[in-house]
């Protein structure tokens, strides 16, 4: 227990027990708003891959869902986003499901991220992304973004390309080599979320 006492400072070993074994709240966010988008489908096979854990309460949150306005657009009053703060206010931790457009992010998840602050500070963060080269470049920029926010990225990366994991790019079909690094980036989110719990 050293490492949890010095975690933990002076908390009580009944409340650290508590908050060891309180299950977390895992939002999956998914980071494209567009017509035709995949990412709900990736979204899905990740939530069925954490569900059958138990270690955690996981849930697909939908940026679509928020009728989210640009930033500086309109009087920041919208009730878009106070529901958007609200969901992120409940969640422990996060797993983005990313889009890479022009080696970058989504402005949709690029604004969604923009239009809170606080909710998202000390809380861990996983991603699992998608494109030609496996979304690789925009989680490189995700992460620079990830730590203005004082949100902690994991390491474990899983990487989805569209030329193997897609029929004919819209069919999402991943080959199985993936489940191993859904389930140690899940292992990351997990012990970082509930260690990261007690500085809130």
């Amino acid at each position: 227990m050293g490492f949890f006492s010095n975690l933990f400072g002076n908390s009580s070993q009944k409340e650290t027990e508590i908050m060891i074994n309180e299950k977390l709240n895992i939002g999956i966010i998914l980071g494209s708003t567009r017509e035709g988008r995949v990412s709900p489908q990736v979204g899905e096979w990740v939530k069925g891959i954490a569900d059958k854990r138990g270690d955690a309460n996981y849930e697909i949150v939908d940026i679509a869902d928020y009728n989210l306005p640009f930033l500086g657009t309109g009087t920041g009053q919208e009730p878009g986003i106070q529901s958007w703060n609200e969901k992120l206010a409940s969640l422990d931790g996060f797993v983005f499901i990313v889009q890479e457009y022009n080696h970058s992010i989504t402005g949709a998840l690029k604004n969604a991220l923009d239009l809170a602050r606080e909710v998202w500070n000390n809380k861990a963060a996983g991603f699992v992304s998608y494109g030609s080269t496996g979304g690789a470049r925009a989680v490189e920029h995700l992460r620079g973004i990830c730590g203005e926010l004082l949100i902690a990225d994991v390491r474990v990366h899983p990487t989805l390309s569209l030329f193997t994991d897609f029929e004919e790019m819209s069919t999402f079909k991943p080959a199985d080599l993936h489940l191993d690094n859904v389930n140690a980036m899940l292992d990351q989110v997990i012990a970082w979320s509930g260690a990261l719990k007690t500085l809130r």
